[in-house]
């Protein structure tokens, strides 16, 4: 099993603490050197002190499931000798409250619109590598959100 690492730093500045005015703005950095701006969410702390241009954590989750999501879908259509020439997922995901009251990631829509080259599968078959990518999706076994996979061809 894998170790996967990221760094997510924070820091005051010269801004008020006590207050609760300060910016939730802060940067994840991956093993690979990327760095992402991150931010709560601006409909859970109001601006100015989230970030709208940067990825709050609701929206890297639900990047999380698609991506993981796409990439096993890819690898089955490879094994079905399907070319896919695009993949785009419009995700969106819905959060809810839970028996106590806690919001939590409630529903996750993936909206998946693929190309191909030559053979186009049909709408079963399309249906069938999405249900195969969602079973192996590690990171939709990570959570409690009920996913659904809306699958086109494009």
């Amino acid at each position: 099993m894998g170790v996967y690492e990221a760094k997510i730093a924070w820091s005051r500045g010269d801004q008020p603490f006590l207050d609760k005015r300060y910016s939730r703005a802060h940067s994840w950095t991956f093993d690979g050197g990327a760095i992402v701006p991150g931010s709560s969410a601006p409909v859970s702390v109001p601006l100015p002190m989230s970030d709208p241009t940067a990825v709050d954590p609701e929206e890297a989750m639900i990047a999380s499931l698609s991506s993981c999501h796409m990439l096993w879908f890819l690898a089955f259509a490879a094994n079905a000798g399907l070319v896919v020439d695009t993949y785009v997922d419009e995700a969106s995901g819905k959060m809810g409250k839970d028996e106590k009251g806690k919001s939590y990631l409630a529903e996750v829509t993936l909206r998946a619109c693929t190309s191909f080259a030559g053979r186009v599968p049909s709408q079963e078959e399309l249906d069938a590598l999405h249900h195969q990518a969602h079973d192996h999706c590690e990171m939709a076994h990570s959570v409690r959100a009920t996913i659904t996979v809306e699958a086109t061809v494009g």
